[in-house]
């Protein structure tokens, strides 16, 4: 019997032939990564284990992302932590303000993770980098310092189910609309502790920012991973960054899938999902007319290029809705800086926008956008609970950059063709 791309990165990963879903093994890995939550935690465990060295300093990653710029004393205290355990350590990938950018944003266009890679992130979106054909999964902080220690990790196999995306795309239809439909196709504990292989025709045509896109919010199907298996799209983002080699699997046409789905794309529309989970799902034009107090683009999940791209085009020449706040978050300083030669940050500012650095700060009810009790917002983050972005009575709905700009326009939940 074959194997899953999945399973062929474990197993090669693990000293391995072959694994079987369900089995248990160890693990050597490619990278560990942390940010300002969950690194301080990690290195106190790090400690209590008397380590005086990580197990290779090019192989960890810390990103203070989620309260950066630092938002009061204890958010800072948390990231000079970071520091100072870099510094003392000679940890060479530690990014600072200035430098850095949103995790799962920056460390791809840094090329720190690669086709074939086995990642572990004290953060649940670091499966975002099976967009590039990589195993990457989020653990516990207690597990990323067992990685820093060791570089190593335990897992149990996942089995895979398959999802087939075949059709001609709809204009405005993006992979925040593909992964959204799925998961209010199979529920947010639909694939737990699977790994969600992403394929057909569909997805091989799929930009390689729409594929972060998808890969990013697996976890919100309970999955263990979301991939992609490499491809000449995955090469050309790829090339130009790898700093060392790395080994490109893929699926074998005998692999054995708990089950396999199928979309037809071009039956649909872009998607919007209702308070207060990602599976509350319906299409926009089921949507259009709640009003709202606040839109956000960016995140890890939409706050790259292309996602400013769309966004930018469809705010061009016009203005946000004077009863909306509208923000922008670049995903990184190369996003912004980009978006800025391109024009885009010029064209969301003269619209009525107003441009964050990078940060995850609104997406997790952390700083730089919170709800107060009773509001409403769109936003092309990841996650909708209650109390996600504040108060718990306010609202969250989620939605590609292209209905959250038009939203912004408009007032109220929208369409983009609306327009």
């Amino acid at each position: 019997m074959g194997m899953t791309v999945s399973q062929k990165i474990l197993a090669a990963h693990a000293g391995k032939e072959f694994v079987a879903p369900g089995e248990l093994i160890n693990c050597k890995l490619d990278v560990v990564l942390g940010n300002d939550v969950t690194a301080p935690v990690a290195i106190a465990e790090f400690e209590k284990l008397g380590m005086d060295q990580v197990f290779d300093k090019e192989k960890i990653v810390l990103v203070p992302d989620h309260f950066t710029p630092n938002k009061d004393i204890k958010s800072a205290e948390q990231s000079k932590i970071m520091r100072d355990f870099a510094r003392k350590l000679g940890v060479k990938h530690y990014f600072e303000i200035g430098c850095m950018g949103i995790e799962h944003c920056l460390l791809p266009e840094q090329g720190l993770v690669l086709p074939g890679d086995l990642i572990i992130g004290a953060d649940s979106h670091t499966c975002t980098y099976g967009a590039l054909g990589a195993f990457a999964t989020g653990v516990g902080s207690t597990d990323m310092a067992a990685g820093m220690a060791t570089g190593e990790a335990w897992f149990k196999v996942p089995e895979s189910i398959k999802f087939i995306y075949y059709g001609e795309m709809p204009r405005w239809l993006s992979g925040k609309d593909l992964i959204l439909h799925t998961i209010g196709d199979i529920g947010v504990d639909g694939a737990r502790y699977m790994s969600m292989e992403f394929t057909g025709e569909v997805i091989s045509k799929l930009s390689i920012d729409n594929r972060f896109t998808m890969a990013n919010m697996a976890i919100e199907a309970g999955g263990k991973n979301g991939i992609i298996a490499a491809d000449d799209i995955t090469r050309e983002y790829v090339q130009k960054r790898a700093k060392r080699p790395y080994t490109i699997y893929q699926s074998d046409p005998d692999a054995d899938y708990f089950e396999i789905r199928e979309y037809d794309v071009s039956k649909m529309e872009p998607v919007i999902a209702f308070p207060h989970l990602p599976e509350n799902t319906r299409p926009v034009s089921e949507a259009t007319g709640v009003s709202l107090d606040q839109v956000v683009i960016g995140s890890c999940t939409n706050g790259r290029l292309e996602d400013l791209e769309i966004a930018a085009s469809l705010l061009k020449g016009k203005n946000v809705h004077p009863e909306i706040r509208l923000l922008v978050f670049p995903g990184t300083q190369q996003i912004y800086l980009d978006a800025l030669r391109r024009g885009y940050i010029e064209t969301f500012i003269e619209a009525g926008a107003v441009v964050s650095t990078p940060t995850c700060g609104p997406c997790l009810g952390g700083h730089m956008g919170i709800l107060a009790k009773g509001e409403k917002a769109l936003a092309t983050t990841n996650r909708n609970f209650v109390g996600r972005m504040g108060h718990p009575e306010s609202e969250v709905y989620l939605a590609s950059p292209a209905v959250a700009a038009a939203s912004a326009i408009k007032g109220r939940i929208t369409a983009p063709w609306e327009v």
